[in-house]
């Protein structure tokens, strides 16, 4: 079952991925490309910011009070930028669409080293209980285990999509739709699977962890503002598309790593997507109080 589920986890992060690249239209990032320092500035600190930050508060006075599985998640999705859903709110709010794309793009490479290289610290500076004895354990083998891993399900299906995007255009517009709905659908069956297999006690999960609810607000709220901040100095648009995609962590990866090193975290799936939850919650109204600000600016 364990395998099956990781399967699922896996296929759903590549077609994700791969609908991200295929929606990538290549003149539009070589103009960006042109100035990278934005999108280059914006995923570092998405890549090694933000996992300071839950360690950080993780640490702080209320870190030592939340459970296993919503400590475990808050690390998790501290470790995993970017998030392909961020394009839709992106584009929903009217952001800079290629400015998010560059960055997701430069921050999903940028994966293929920030998370083996942060992996060796997950148990002890995130403070987490309950891997497997082969988990997150910082030796070579599985950093490089961990590198292959970042690749095959996230690096290697967008840059197949940026290809097909460039060599035919035409066959890349007819897939794209059908594929991102399908990626969707596969989405909203691994949330519908997780939601059933927790159901009897997600009402009682949640009244036991609202500490841990709270910290993970904090740290949504935090990555939001870090985002915001990256983009100091630069056009006011550009504010919204930076703090959404740097807030927007990436779930499909975090549960690829809970099949992989986490089942006996108990509820740690649940702790996730509540997390993903709050996320979307807490940057609504962010978005449209950044539109506010741009329109008065």
């Amino acid at each position: 079952m364990n395998f099956a589920i990781r399967l699922f986890v896996a296929v759903t992060l590549f077609l994700t991925m791969l609908g991200l690249g295929l929606g990538l239209h290549s003149q539009s990032l070589r103009d960006w490309i042109k100035q990278p320092s934005l999108a280059l500035r914006v995923a570092l600190g998405s890549s090694l910011l933000i996992p300071l930050l839950g360690m950080a508060l993780l640490h702080g006075p209320w870190g030592s009070a939340i459970s296993s599985p919503m400590r475990a998640a808050m690390a998790l999705m501290a470790l995993c930028p970017s998030a392909p859903l961020a394009m839709r709110k992106v584009r929903k709010y009217g952001g800079d669409h290629d400015l998010a794309a560059l960055i997701q793009v430069t921050a999903a490479l940028m994966a293929l080293v920030s998370i083996p290289s942060l992996s060796g610290l997950f148990p002890h500076a995130f403070a987490v209980s309950g891997w497997h004895s082969d988990g997150l354990q910082g030796s070579v083998p599985m950093a490089r285990d961990l590198a292959v891993q970042v690749g095959r399900v996230q690096v290697l299906p967008l840059l197949l999509g940026l290809r097909l995007r460039h060599v035919r255009p035409a066959l890349a517009d007819r897939l794209e739709r059908p594929l991102n709905r399908i990626a969707n659908l596969l989405l909203l069956i691994l949330v519908g699977l997780i939601l059933f297999s927790t159901s009897r006690f997600l009402l009682r999960f949640i009244g036991h962890n609202l500490d841990g609810l709270l910290l993970m607000a904090l740290q949504v709220l935090g990555c939001l503002l870090i985002g915001r901040w990256l983009a100091a100095g630069e056009q006011r648009s550009h504010g919204a598309t930076t703090s959404l995609v740097t807030a927007m962590r990436n779930p499909g990866l975090a549960l690829l790593f809970v099949s992989r090193f986490g089942d006996e975290v108990h509820g740690l799936r649940l702790a996730i997507l509540l997390y993903v939850l709050l996320t979307a919650l807490i940057s609504v109204p962010w978005l449209r109080f950044s539109r506010r600000l741009e329109r008065t600016g």
